[in-house]
Formats: C-alpha cells, structure tokens, sequence
C-alpha cells in the first residue's frame, strides 16, 4: 500500500508544480494561461481527494496515521485555495499556494525516504488460548 502513496504521492507533486508555471503564464500576457492554472486547479484538487482516500487506507491497513492527517491538512488548504481563486481573493490564493506546494514536496521525500511500513500489533494477551483477558489474572496468579 505504501507504494500506491507514493505515486499518488509523486503524481499530486508534478500537477501541483505545474500550477505556476500556468499561472506565470497567464501573468505574462496569455490568456490561455488563466484557464490552463483552472484545469490544473481541477486536476490538482482531484488528485489530491485520492490521496486523502489512500492515506486513509494506509492510515487502516498499516496503522500509520500521519500520511492521512497532512494529508487532510494539505487538501483543506488546496480547497480554501481553489475558491479563494476562483473569487478573485489573491490575498490569500497566492500564500495558500506557496504552502501547498512546500507541505507536498516535503510529503514527497517523507514518503520516498521514510515510506510507510506496517507497525507491529501490540501485545495484549491471548484470549482465546487463555480464555483471560490481558491484565486480568487468575486465582492462580494471585
């Protein structure tokens, strides 16, 4: 499972990298730019949905909650960003932006460096060997 993040992952990095380069170049005078930055917007959003759904399955399968939290972190600010685009409020699409950027590629080389392993179950008895429930004990024991 932890192989499928990392290409969502690296997919989600290279459509969000392209957001500038479309908003450059609308900046630079073509206006074929603006609706090119949109279905990047479009793109970027999307992608980042699925990984918020991979991260919660990692987050169940593997027992490792941080990919799905920065995650939902990463994906509350790219919709703030995505509307506060779309309204024309550039006060706060621009900074959203650059922190959406900086929170995934750091999500990118925590996943390629440190990719998310399965942690082990913590022991707590055998139940249905001893029919006892850890922490309890027996006559016996007493």
């Amino acid at each position: 499972m932890g192989w499928v993040l990392r290409a969502v992952v690296s997919v989600h990095l290279v459509a969000i990298f392209a957001q500038p380069v479309f908003a450059g170049t609308f900046l630079s005078g073509d206006y074929n730019g603006l609706s090119m930055h949109e279905a990047g917007a479009n793109l970027t959003t999307s992608i980042g949905y699925i990984q918020l759904i991979v991260a919660g399955i990692v987050w169940i399968r593997l027992r490792r909650a941080w990919p799905f939290v920065s995650t939902a972190v990463l994906v509350t600010a790219e919709t703030v960003e995505y509307f506060a685009g779309m309204y024309g409020a550039l006060w706060l699409h621009l900074p959203l932006g650059v922190f959406t950027i900086v929170l995934l590629a750091v999500m990118f080389i925590a996943v390629w460096l440190r990719p998310p392993r399965r942690l082990p179950r913590q022991s707590t008895g055998d139940f249905r060997r001893t029919g006892v429930s850890a922490g309890v004990r027996t006559r016996e024991q007493r």
